[in-house]
């Protein structure tokens, strides 16, 4: 072995860039979240690898998680300009991330907040609790329990919204929370759901899209042996098929159902 002189720097290996190399190709999706959004990361984790989130905030309200808000959250003004400011990057879909945005104004208000994004631009649409509707179809779940952080008039709404699309609901339990409902902790969320829970279920929903759920949907499922469903679950999902994609997570019954290898 030759021996390097005292002093002598050794230079760094250097890997060159071949003028060949393939740039891997990157779906866009834009999501429109409230303005007090706080889980932008827990989106990326249903995002599969070859997509890219464009995600923009409705404009600020002061008003705490009411009716009122929610009201807010859904005007058309408010949306077609969150729909625009993503149309730059030409994002294949839209989803707008807020359940109870979508749903205080009942089925109707879901319609036209649908068409409103399309109108303002989006080639593809999706609300959150438009998504809740087809999940459960694609589960063929028809009555559910349900979990909310909300007060109880937002939680009324919610549930006069699966009424009108005949979905039953055995029992439903609400935090009663008016802020920060993204600081509600994992435990937190499974006590709620196994209070919920009936026999006679045939799944969970947990609403609302600032709580977190990614990581207690699977356990939560193999405890109660049926389908626990998420508001950022059920969004990513939809979006991401609108978008000609599949969400990804394991374990969890609704991404398993619609994974390529269950087709």
């Amino acid at each position: 072995m030759t021996e390097r002189p005292a002093g002598q720097v050794t230079a760094p290996e250097v890997v060159e860039l071949s003028a060949a190399a393939v740039t891997p190709w990157q779906a866009g999706v834009g999501v429109i979240a409230p303005y007090d959004f706080a889980l932008d990361r827990e989106l990326w984790r249903w995002t599969p690898d070859d997509v890219s989130l464009h995600v923009t905030r409705l404009p600020y309200v002061h008003v705490p998680v009411t009716v009122d808000q929610a009201a807010a959250l859904s005007k058309a003004k408010g949306v077609t300009r969150a729909v625009k400011a993503l149309m730059a990057p030409e994002p294949r879909a839209v989803g707008y991330a807020c359940a109870s945005g979508s749903f205080v104004h009942g089925a109707a208000g879901q319609r036209a907040l649908h068409d409103t994004m399309v109108a303002a631009g989006a080639p593809r649409a999706v609300t959150t609790s438009g998504a809740l509707i087809d999940a459960l179809r694609t589960l063929d779940a028809d009555r559910i329990a349900v979990v909310t952080p909300y007060v109880d008039s937002v939680t009324d709404r919610l549930l006069s919204y699966l009424a009108e699309h005949d979905v039953g609901v055995t029992s439903s339990v609400g935090l009663g929370l008016l802020s920060h409902i993204w600081k509600v902790t994992y435990a937190e969320v499974a006590h709620a759901v196994h209070e919920v829970d009936r026999p006679d279920a045939q799944a969970v929903f947990i609403s609302c899209t600032n709580v977190l759920t990614y990581d207690i949907i699977a356990p939560l499922e193999r405890e109660l042996g049926k389908p626990v469903i998420a508001a950022n679950q059920v969004t990513m999902w939809a979006v991401m098929r609108a978008a000609g994609h599949h969400a990804v997570a394991h374990g969890q019954s609704l991404i398993d159902v619609a994974a390529p290898s269950a087709a």
